[in-house]
């Protein structure tokens, strides 16, 4: 299995090489030269298996390094039930007749982006033993994605994260799981901006590639091509829990910010799990919705980006977007640079009425919105009727999924994060505060540590050439 980049302009590399580089050189993102199919008996004969066994075999079909006894070895260490609470890893919770809600948040910090990073972690680990390297790893998070690879990469040898977060933006919970870790080889770094500031900087960093390399940078956000490729395997994991038989069809429904998790469900697809539809759900931050509905990619400035209640989902750039617009594109480079050239000058480009904003169908994408009245009121009624709390990003998924739901077509909900991580807008929703795990009970008195900086480049650089590599 080679690796390409989407802008066409970087060199073939071997999966374990793209993993530890995150961005291509030429700026793009790394996909496979093509996507391994999966045939309905070969398919059938996944059904049985555990989830250990099911991302092993998922997974090998992308890395062909490190060899099969490595990589199962780093599968069997990541997805325990001890870390995951659940022999099961990712439980199907059934709401109503033919629609569930997929558990992937029972992870160490709450979230479903602990199903790949645990994952990511040990793989780094792994390949920087064999290699005798060091990893300075340098990501951005709305919430989740920062507290999950801190949480991962803690106390690994070789490696240490710069985290940068929207200051004042998360909820007390995710501020508070991340900034009170007191490990050496974690830095929080608190950007006054939006997500979009903090992406924006990690980018702009590691695409000079001279500066990247010799600080040894590399990144745990979702452009990271393994996090995608772990993320797929709970989609075979969703279809087969949800079907009798690998004939039938499945919808998805996935609250997503920046296109990473429905990334997932795209690629899952295209590999052969027979989904009918990836319904993409956003919350008031809509440029995704926008464009499914209508061809038009719009970013928005920091000052337009709203802060909602699914705060995780307060992103107005999506940057896994590149990857599906470039099967879009028909695996054009030209196309794709001459689209991102335009976001970088006019910040949008416009498909409607053209061949390729025609093709959307065949990729099974439809979407929808919610705001904060529409979460309010799916958590409610779901905890009415059933006891069942959601998360506000949850709450999304649920309700764009049921605007899409087709009758006889099984739906399935990608949970994004448990309830006691939005404690006050849970409190909102049902007058009680959520349930706690042990050990979170008072997580929001610990001391706190990070350096508040502004969205400035040159900040962010004195602070990784400040710190030695380890």
């Amino acid at each position: 299995m080679r690796y390409i980049s989407t802008r066409g302009n970087a060199p073939f590399r071997p999966f374990s090489e793209i993993v530890l580089s995150g961005l291509a050189p030429d700026g793009g993102l790394y996909l496979p030269e093509t996507y391994p199919v999966i045939g309905e008996q070969e398919l059938e004969q996944w059904r049985r298996l555990p989830y250990r066994e099911l991302a092993f075999q998922v997974i090998r079909r992308f890395a062909s390094d490190p060899d099969e006894a490595d990589l199962r070895a780093i599968i069997d260490r990541t997805y325990t039930a001890r870390t995951y609470r659940s022999e099961e890893i990712v439980p199907l919770t059934t709401v109503d007749g033919d629609v569930h809600i997929l558990g992937l948040s029972n992870g160490p910090t709450l979230a479903f982006k602990d199903m790949a990073m645990q994952f990511l972690g040990n793989l780094f680990e792994h390949i920087l033993e064999r290699t005798g390297r060091t990893l300075n790893l340098l990501g951005a998070t709305s919430g989740d994605t920062g507290s999950s690879a801190e949480y991962a990469m803690r106390g690994k040898r070789g490696i240490r994260v710069f985290m940068l977060s929207p200051y004042g933006k998360m909820s007390p919970f995710q501020t508070a799981q991340m900034y009170s870790l007191t490990d050496p080889n974690i830095v929080n770094l608190a950007v006054r901006g939006v997500f979009d500031d903090c992406q924006d900087l990690v980018k702009k960093i590691l695409a000079d590639g001279s500066f990247a390399r010799s600080h040894g940078l590399g990144t745990v956000n979702s452009i990271n091509w393994a996090r995608v490729v772990a993320q797929v395997v709970y989609y075979f994991k969703g279809y087969f829990a949800a079907t009798r038989t690998s004939d039938q069809e499945i919808s998805f429904s996935v609250p997503t910010g920046n296109f990473g998790n429905v990334c997932a469900g795209h690629i899952a697809r295209q590999m052969g799990v027979p989904i009918r539809k990836l319904i993409l759900a956003t919350n008031e931050n809509d440029v995704l919705d926008e464009f499914f509905r209508t061809g038009v990619y719009r970013v928005r400035s920091s000052a337009d980006t709203y802060q909602t209640s699914s705060p995780s989902m307060d992103i107005s750039k999506a940057s896994n977007f590149e990857r599906f617009v470039f099967d879009l594109a028909g695996r054009d480079p030209v196309t794709i640079r001459d689209l991102w050239t335009r976001i970088d000058s006019l910040g949008r480009f416009d498909l409607s009425g053209t061949e390729m904003f025609s093709r959307i169908g065949q990729f099974g994408f439809v979407s929808g919105a919610s705001t904060h009245s529409d979460r309010l009121r799916t958590v409610r009624d779901l905890y009415h009727r059933h006891g069942l709390l959601l998360d506000p990003h949850t709450a999304n998924g649920l309700k764009v999924g049921l605007e899409h739901k087709e009758k006889g077509i099984p739906l399935v909900c990608l949970e994004t994060a448990l309830p006691a991580k939005f404690e006050a807008f849970i409190v909102e929703a049902i007058g009680r505060r959520p349930p706690r795990p042990t050990g979170t009970e008072t997580i929001e008195s610990l001391p706190q540590r990070f350096h508040l900086i502004d969205a400035d480049e040159a900040a962010v650089r004195r602070i990784l050439e400040e710190s030695p590599l380890l």
